[in-house]
């Protein structure tokens, strides 16, 4: 006897598993590295709140990841980067903006504007080089026809 599924199940578990192997290709070390690199290098964050900021920080690093790989398909039918990038233009600024508040709210920063503004800008870098990682990677298992 067969099982009758849905069309919005089906797609929901398919990309479920895609996900799931395209993460496989992110080290923790990786992450770690771009942490300290990109948020951590210019200022310091108290050591208790170093750990749960981080945290926030690994989970819009998979979300941007994830994000970019799943554009990476436009990618691979033709479309730079930057194209691809203008699609998902809202879901991006809603990572940026909420590692930004995570970190305000969590960290110990300043009420200087001109140090919110850098630690904005940092934000927006260290989101886009996790998109531009799992767009690469995924325009790659495109190629590979491993999707």
């Amino acid at each position: 006897m067969n099982v009758i599924t849905n069309l919005k199940e089906r797609q929901r578990e398919k990309q479920i598993k895609y996900e799931r192997t395209v993460l496989r290709e992110m080290s923790p070390k990786l992450l770690k590295e771009r942490v300290q690199t990109y948020l951590f290098s210019n200022h310091r964050l108290g050591v208790t709140y170093s750990e749960i900021v981080e945290e926030g920080c690994f989970d819009v690093a998979i979300e941007a990841f994830l994000l970019g790989a799943n554009f990476s398909k436009f990618g691979y039918y033709g479309e730079t980067a930057e194209e691809a990038k203008k699609r998902c233009e809202k879901e991006e600024k809603h990572l940026i903006d909420t590692l930004f508040n995570f970190i305000l709210y969590w960290g110990k920063v300043g009420d200087y504007d001109l140090f919110n503004e850098s630690l904005y800008y940092q934000c927006e870098q260290y989101v886009n080089s996790w998109w531009i990682d799992g767009f690469e990677k995924g325009k790659r298992r495109y190629k590979l026809r491993l999707h």
